[in-house]
């Protein structure tokens, strides 16, 4: 179902969806009041939500459609402004499962990269909200866990609380997607890579690493430039740990999460000093995305080598595999977010099912496993 004030923009979109042959159009709306109305009625697996609107706006109508519709899954359809940005990130605290860049309603017609984009989300939502509605398990609401133990010279001490509490045991019934760990040695820096549904699965994983972790980390989102400045200052409020958008020649800093900015690959390099400092460069995209996981990961390779602990959370598609393999060639470890806490399991599950992973978690484990590793113990 598709949500849009603009008359242009409905039935430019619902053409394009009525010509593929594995997508259907259930409706259309012109407001959110319309679109609660109507979801509560045809049950959509994917709605495409519009966010200025009369009436009802897309902020407002959001958690209506998704309890009017529950396991539908809700594209934002967002503009490439300041405004637009901060919307959508409050949009994917709120429940949404991503957002697309819409561009001027003048050049739709023209907008490839828009509609490849849409349709990419549209069908890897699409088809696991379908499996959903068609009887599979749902994904357990993910729960915030607590630290795990304390005793490394990475973590910082923890409040004093019952022997072993929040620790995370090893998922080794696996089987063949899980790689041995050979000899452990503890990492000193954090490389993550998220896309589709990483805002919240970051908040989870920050929440259990702020205030613990004495080792830089560093994040690749897909978002576009301005988004992920708001991602930052977003998620250092809600995790009250040091989140920043990383800058060209910053010092890598211990305890900081640095997050790549849109449109820029992140690199790391040595400085002057011996110490490790951010690079940023606009290089062609990787996997249709700027920035991209994989360039980081071959970074962290040559940087840190074994000494680098790599996580990949939900997202579509498969980057950051092939960094992940130049990675755990040099020894990494690399644990990866389970299918079912995973908004869509295609980043994750390709570094899975190529045999990549030292550990396989639900989000809510992720944070403590990394808490461990980082201590010299098996995720």
């Amino acid at each position: 179902m598709v949500v849009d004030d603009s008359a242009v923009i409905r039935g430019l979109v619902s053409r394009w969806v009525e010509a593929e042959r594995d997508l259907e159009m259930v409706g259309v709306a012109v407001n959110g009041q319309v679109a609660v109305e109507a979801a509560a009625r045809l049950k959509p697996h994917v709605v495409v939500l519009d966010i200025e609107m009369p009436v009802m706006d897309g902020i407002a109508a959001l958690p209506q459609i998704l309890k009017a519709a529950p396991g539908c899954r809700v594209v934002m359809a967002s503009t490439l402004t300041q405004r637009g940005a901060e919307v959508t990130i409050k949009a994917l605290s709120l429940g949404a499962a991503d957002y697309v860049a819409k561009p001027d309603a003048g050049k739709l017609a023209a907008a490839a990269d828009y509609k490849r984009d849409l349709f990419a989300k549209i069908r890897a939502l699409g088809a696991r909200a379908a499996r959903l509605a068609g009887g599979g398990a749902a994904a357990p609401a993910p729960t915030p866990v607590g630290p795990g133990r304390s005793g490394a010279p990475a973590i910082a001490p923890l409040a004093s609380g019952p022997p072993g509490a929040g620790r995370v045991t090893s998922l080794r019934t696996a089987g063949p997607l899980l790689r041995p760990v050979g000899v452990r040695v503890r990492p000193e820096a954090v490389f993550i890579g998220s896309s589709t549904g990483g805002p919240e699965a970051l908040k989870i994983v920050i929440q259990a690493l702020a205030g613990q972790v004495r080792v830089p980390v560093f994040i690749t989102q897909h978002m576009p430039a301005m988004f992920t400045k708001m991602l930052a200052e977003h998620l250092s409020k809600q995790t009250s740990a040091p989140v920043v958008e990383a800058s060209d020649g910053m010092q890598a800093r211990a305890g900081v999460f640095h997050i790549a900015p849109g449109d820029f690959h992140m690199t790391l390099a040595r400085g002057v000093t011996g110490g490790v400092v951010v690079r940023l460069d606009q290089n062609p995209p990787e996997n249709f995305c700027r920035p991209a996981v994989d360039p980081l990961f071959r970074s962290a390779a040559e940087i840190y080598g074994d000494r680098a602990l790599a996580v990949v959370l939900t997202g579509m598609g498969h980057d950051g595999r092939e960094g992940a393999r130049v990675l755990t060639r040099k020894g990494a470890q690399l644990i990866a977010q389970d299918e079912a806490s995973s908004v869509v399991w295609g980043m994750p599950g390709a570094v899975a099912e190529a045999g990549l992973c030292s550990a396989i978690k639900p989000v809510g484990q992720i944070g403590p496993a990394i808490l461990d590793v980082l201590r010299g113990v098996a995720p």
